[in-house]
C-alpha cells in the first residue's frame, strides 16, 4: 500500500509553458587583455514577475577599450521563473567600433538564453571570452 502511494505522489513541476522576459539595462567597461564592465537592469516577464538586477561582465583575450551601453534589451527563452534568469553565461565576441556603435550577441546559461542587443558609444577593439553574470 506504500509503495503504490509514493508513485502517486506528484513531482515538483515547471510552469506549464516558458514565460516571456525580457531585460532593460545599461552597462560599462573597459579592456586591456582583462574585460570588466558593470551595470544594472531591470527583467520584466510576462506572468507579472519583476527583478531588478546587477550585470557583470568578465573576461579576457586580446582586447582593448572603452564602451558603454545606455540603451540595453534583453530577450530570455527557456524560462519557467524569473529567477531561472540569474547566474553565468558563457560569452565569446569579437568587436570593433568607435564613437557610436550598436551591437548583438547571443549568450546561454544551461537550458536559458538571452539575446542581447545595444546601443552605445566608446571605442574597442579584440576578440574576447568570459561570462556575462546576472545577480539579484
Amino acid at each position: 500500500m506504500l509503495c503504490c502511494a509514493w508513485f502517486g505522489m506528484a513531482a515538483p513541476a515547471h510552469a506549464s509553458r516558458d514565460i516571456n522576459c525580457r531585460m532593460h539595462f545599461q552597462l560599462s567597461g573597459w579592456s586591456a587583455f582583462y574585460k570588466r564592465a558593470e551595470g544594472s537592469g531591470t527583467i520584466s516577464c510576462d506572468n507579472g514577475q519583476r527583478m531588478n538586477v546587477h550585470l557583470r561582465a568578465e573576461g579576457g583575450g586580446l582586447t582593448f577599450g572603452k564602451t558603454q551601453v545606455d540603451d540595453g534589451r534583453g530577450n530570455f527563452t527557456g524560462v519557467y521563473d524569473i529567477h531561472d534568469v540569474l547566474g553565468h553565461y558563457a560569452s565569446a565576441e569579437a568587436h570593433a567600433g568607435a564613437q557610436a556603435s550598436a551591437d548583438s550577441q547571443v549568450l546561454t546559461k544551461g537550458n536559458v538564453s538571452l539575446a542581447l542587443s545595444g546601443k552605445g558609444r566608446g571605442w574597442n577593439l579584440g576578440i574576447a571570452f568570459g561570462a556575462f553574470i546576472i545577480e539579484p
